[in-house]
């Protein structure tokens, strides 16, 4: 079983060049990179926007129906120009301004897309920063593609989740979206107020479920989690924790910390993580 370590709010020590940078970017972030398109046979075009620099590089994953303009995806681009080494955020089929429209895709659709951003958009080992859903897709990705992915940062990690969810609902609601062919589901994330996941895509996501048993990931791995989301559990963090193979895993825990993790001490307790790791990769090579 993986060795698991939780700490509370607050990091050890705030190295000078975190230190520097939030200091630096204390007016707000600026980021200079302009949106590219990169074209896949027989595939919608994906968006994404690059900074090229040293290993190793730094791939952000958004959460569900979320976009690569979020205020950690932004941060952590100039955070990561800062220290000269690479990052990518990219959007995934059907959301922001990549082709093709989200209600038509899958777990498997998004998958395929972050191995195609390994597989084509970067070079050397990565870290991936997954948030909320884009935390389930960075262990698929380090399942299937080992040799690219150098470590693991998840945010309100949320594994299984639409699954697990949907499982959890009382029979006759689960019933009636049957009858219906998708769950509508609360959210305060957009005008509507709701999710329409089709059932097509719950299928198809249970395709993906990993929390059943050991899961093959051997690399560093940390995940943040808030005490107060009230959209993924924070449990469901340490379930992960327990259930990699890595010897290398931190849970961090955040007391007064909400699903997003995008408030300003939150973005600093991330870049610290992400700092601390690339230091340790370093040094190992």
């Amino acid at each position: 079983m993986a060795a698991l370590v939780v700490r509370w709010r607050g990091w050890s020590a705030v190295r000078r060049k975190v230190a520097l940078f939030l200091a630096q970017s204390s007016g707000g972030i600026r980021c200079k990179s302009s949106i590219q398109y990169v074209s896949r046979p027989d595939l919608p075009k994906l968006a994404y926007q690059k900074v090229k620099g040293k290993s190793p590089g730094v791939v952000f994953l958004p959460g569900f129906a979320s976009t690569m303009a979020g205020q950690k995806a932004e941060a952590l681009q100039e955070f990561c120009r800062s220290l000269g080494h690479s990052y990518l955020r990219f959007d995934y089929t059907g959301c922001g301004t990549s082709e093709s429209q989200w209600t038509e895709c899958t777990l498997g659709t998004w998958k395929k897309d972050v191995l195609f951003v390994l597989d084509e958009l970067v070079e050397g080992p990565q870290i991936l920063v997954g948030s909320s859903l884009g935390g389930w897709l960075m262990l698929l990705a380090a399942i299937a593609r080992p040799e690219k992915v150098a470590a693991l940062v998840g945010i309100g990690t949320a594994v299984d989740h639409f699954v697990t969810a949907f499982k959890a609902l009382p029979l006759e609601v689960k019933k009636e979206a049957e009858e219906k062919g998708e769950w509508t589901l609360a959210t305060k994330y957009n005008e509507e107020g709701v999710y329409r996941i089709s059932m097509d895509f719950i299928r198809e996501a249970e395709n993906h479920c990993i929390l059943q048993g050991p899961i093959p990931v051997t690399c560093p791995v940390r995940l943040l989690h808030g005490l107060k989301d009230q959209d993924v559990p924070w449990h469901v963090s340490m379930q992960v924790a327990e259930r990699v193979l890595s010897t290398d895993v931190d849970v961090i825990l955040r007391k007064e910390g909400q699903h997003r993790l995008s408030e300003k001490e939150d973005i600093k307790l991330i870049v610290y993580t992400i700092d601390d790791l690339i230091d340790k990769l370093t040094t190992l090579v």
